[in-house]
């Protein structure tokens, strides 16, 4: 006998029952994605796992993520440190400008206080010695020496005045001319004053003691004896006195 035979403790199963979709199933693993724990999570695109949505899921492929929240803060913070910095350089420019000219007035300053310092000492000692080249001076117009012993020492004296006189020329002095210049109070100090025919008045008619240069500088007045001008033309007759009235006269 043919036919379908099923044993009587078993119950007949429907093949229909026991399907599986298998487009569902594979639509289902695509909306689940395996955290490292091995669990399944709701991918951010299943709109109903409750996952905030990704900031770049509407992005555009290829496109650069929006700057962070605080970036600006930090770019003016950059900005403000560089400004600071700015003023510092240019505050220290300032004053290392200030610094080098003061060091530049300082050194200008004490050249020209050590050249002041050694024109005084060099002054200072020249005028000590000044009275030796008088007294040389006035023994060489004085003396008029005949014997020839008189004429050797002569010589000797002469030559110590000239090698005195050529150190003074290194040493930058040099004699005045006064005899005949107009009186200079700056130069010449006046001692004697007395009139002159020959000379106006206020000119040097007579050297007494001779000056001298230092480098364009004073060393030591010339004292001079100035002319007063002109005398008067000759005496002068006294006024006659007016005869007293005579006594005895009749009125």
């Amino acid at each position: 006998m043919t036919g379908d035979i099923t044993p009587p403790h078993e119950e007949r199963i429907d093949p229909r029952e026991g399907a599986v979709d298998a487009a569902r199933v594979d639509e289902l693993l695509d909306s689940l994605s395996v955290t490292p724990d091995g669990e399944a999570s709701p991918t951010p695109s299943d709109p109903g796992s409750g996952a905030p949505p990704s900031p770049f899921s509407d992005a555009a492929p290829g496109a650069a993520p929006d700057a962070a929240p605080g970036s600006g803060e930090q770019v003016g913070q950059l900005e403000a440190e560089l400004a600071a910095l700015r003023g510092e350089n240019e505050s220290l420019k300032s004053q290392y400008m200030r610094i080098a000219a003061d060091f530049d007035n300082f050194r200008k300053r004490q050249s020209r206080d050590k050249e002041d310092q050694r024109l005084h000492i060099t002054c200072t000692t020249l005028t000590e010695i000044l009275p030796v080249v008088d007294n040389f001076d006035r023994a060489r117009q004085q003396l008029n020496p005949q014997s020839e012993e008189a004429q050797s020492l002569h010589r000797s004296y002469q030559n110590l005045y000239k090698q005195l006189v050529d150190v003074f020329k290194q040493l930058g002095v040099s004699p005045m001319r006064v005899e005949g210049e107009p009186f200079d109070p700056s130069l010449h100090e006046a001692v004697l004053r007395e009139p002159s025919e020959e000379h106006p008045e206020d000119v040097v008619i007579e050297e007494l003691q001779r000056g001298y240069h230092l480098d364009g500088r004073v060393l030591r007045h010339a004292l001079v004896k100035v002319s007063m001008g002109p005398g008067p033309a000759g005496g002068a007759r006294a006024p006659e006195a007016s005869a007293p009235p005579s006594e005895g006269s009749s009125d």
